[in-house]
């Protein structure tokens, strides 16, 4: 598709009119520039076509798309994309745009291989003449990189260029190849696939987007869904990992701390002694200061010593504190005592602990990688590395722990979580009690009640990931460099999350606090308890009366 008629010219800021000769236009083979945003692809766009650049709006999107000439090419530079695709608008005008076009530029950070490679093999895949400009080659040393460009180019079936384009390195060799640029390598099996469309008269581009359910593509050639998109989509990226594998050496030789760190938590070997460590400074921070000391002051001091006295005796002047209203408001349950008390001086402090721990953990780059590291094990129960947040949080408040449930994908996953919290996690206060009966037995008593856990939580999870209805999310998730958070985010982050926290909540333990006042106020609640206790009494007694039986 061709963009559209309104057409004109930047020149320093200006914009002048700028008619084209169509038909020497159509004459031209077209050069598209393709890449993954923030690559570097207006540096090069830049470099092939100098000033004069025509920018035109492609119909029926907001997108514009600039246009130059290079030589007896015409130059297109599309927007940064993930893939070839219809999700949105820009992925909708570079579809089209590579659809035409005769020869592919494609621009890729050496630094993020892993992730640009997958459009590069897109491409190819549909039978484009590409080159790759390898940009930002400068940064893979800094990274400790080191990439085997010949065995690239090779593995791939296209020219690769080492570049750093914004240092002006290897332009000059992407201008002096781009006549060399080829079809590439295919993913195993496209080519055949290809072929039921291809003998139709269907461009070879157009039949692979056809293959991966694009739509509109499909819509134009008559053509129904296939349903073979995962598919693809999963040969494409085991190739890329193979062939990564195979040109990218990665050593901490010349890397900063943060980049040899971040490598060392992918590892199993290093990465799980350096998360236990973490996680257990988690849970020192949050399970024993925050959740003892700090709650011990907000909830026993502050709230319960001050501000419960002095409001029971303020109101209580003015409503009867037996009266409903009196209960209702400053009673045990009442709106103004255990609200304020639980919300304030317990569960805030747990709130703000978290908050300011997550995103700490979030801003350094730890977190992803913790998520990462721990994502197999708990893919098998119906989780994903996201839940080790809440399960961690669980050995210091199992409250604390179920709230956080939230930040998992799907309700199926919080579901799963929160029920194997309630089973297998003991919080603080168990463990205390667990440790005092285990100790004096010995160390075989405590690990026989660690593998009793862990199989009860393995056991529990696997049945619950077979019987509920639905999939679990996969961890989809981008990996920072390891960096000193910025204070004043984390605290921005922490004030919104805590206070979006007692937003929510507060209404609810309020309805809560309300029901059970009635009910306390009625007397149904002391024949709840009178009905309830004689029957776990002789729940309790079962086990003796069946020894004796027996």
């Amino acid at each position: 598709m061709s963009p559209g008629n309104h057409r004109h010219k930047h020149l320093h800021g200006q914009h002048v009119q700028h008619h084209i000769d169509h038909d020497y236009e159509a004459s031209r083979p077209r050069l598209v520039l393709v890449g993954n945003p923030n690559v570097g692809k207006s540096i090069f766009f830049n470099a092939l076509t100098g000033m004069y650049v025509d920018v035109s709006n492609f119909p029926g999107t907001t997108v514009d798309i600039s246009r130059g000439n290079f030589q007896g090419y015409i130059v297109e530079d599309t927007p940064g994309i993930y893939g070839v695709s219809s999700f949105n608008d820009e992925e909708r005008v570079a579809r089209d745009v590579v659809l035409g076009a005769d020869i592919i530029l494609n621009i890729v950070d050496a630094v993020h291989m892993h992730r640009d490679l997958f459009l590069t093999q897109q491409l190819i895949d549909m039978g484009k003449k590409v080159i790759v400009a390898l940009n930002m080659m400068d940064e893979t040393a800094r990274n400790g990189i080191k990439i085997d460009i010949a065995a690239l180019s090779d593995m791939l079936g296209v020219p690769v260029i080492p570049t750093a384009a914004a240092k002006n390195q290897g332009i000059g060799d992407v201008k002096a190849t781009l006549a060399e640029a080829r079809q590439g390598n295919r993913t195993d099996g496209i080519a055949a696939l290809l072929e039921q469309y291809t003998q139709h008269n269907i461009p070879q581009g157009d039949a692979l987007l056809i293959l991966e359910d694009d739509p509109v593509v499909a819509q134009r050639h008559s053509m129904a869904p296939t349903g073979m998109r995962e598919e693809l989509y999963q040969k494409r990226r085991a190739r890329i990992d193979s062939i990564l594998e195979k040109v990218i050496l990665e050593t901490n030789e010349g890397a900063g701390f943060g980049i040899a760190l971040g490598r060392l938590l992918l590892r199993p070997l290093t990465g799980i002694p350096i998360v236990a460590a973490v996680l257990f400074l988690v849970f020192l921070f949050i399970g024993v200061f925050v959740a003892q000391t700090v709650v011990g002051f907000t909830e026993g001091t502050v709230m319960g010593r001050l501000y419960q006295p002095f409001v029971v005796s303020l109101i209580s002047r003015v409503i009867p504190q037996g009266s409903f209203l009196g209960q209702a408001v400053i009673g045990e349950f009442g709106l103004l005592t255990m609200i304020p008390v639980y919300m304030l001086g317990l569960l805030l402090p747990l709130v703000v602990g978290f908050y300011l721990v997550l995103s700490i953990l979030e801003d350094s780059g730890i977190l992803p990688r913790i998520a990462v590291l721990t994502d197999r094990a708990l893919t098998g129960v119906g989780l994903n590395g996201r839940a080790i947040i809440p399960i961690i949080l669980g050995f210091g408040c199992i409250t604390m722990a179920t709230m956080t449930t939230r930040l998992l994908g799907s309700k199926r996953e919080r579901i799963i979580a929160t029920v194997l919290l309630g089973l297998t996690i003991p919080c603080s206060a168990q463990l205390g009690v667990i440790t005092g009966l285990l100790a004096p037995l010995g160390p075989l008593y405590i690990t026989i009640y660690c593998l009793t856990l862990l199989l009860i939580f393995g056991g529990v999870g696997k049945i619950l990931n077979k019987v509920l209805p639905g999939k679990s999310t996969d961890l989809l998730i981008d990996l920072p460099p390891i960096r000193l958070p910025q204070a004043a985010n984390v605290l921005k982050k922490t004030y919104q999350k805590s206070k979006l926290f007692l937003i929510e909540a507060t209404p609810l333990f309020a309805i809560g606090a309300f029901i059970i006042c009635v009910l306390q106020y009625t007397g149904l609640l002391t024949a709840l308890q009178n009905g309830i206790a004689p029957f776990i009494e002789s729940w309790m007694r079962l086990p003796k009366e069946a020894a004796t039986v027996f």
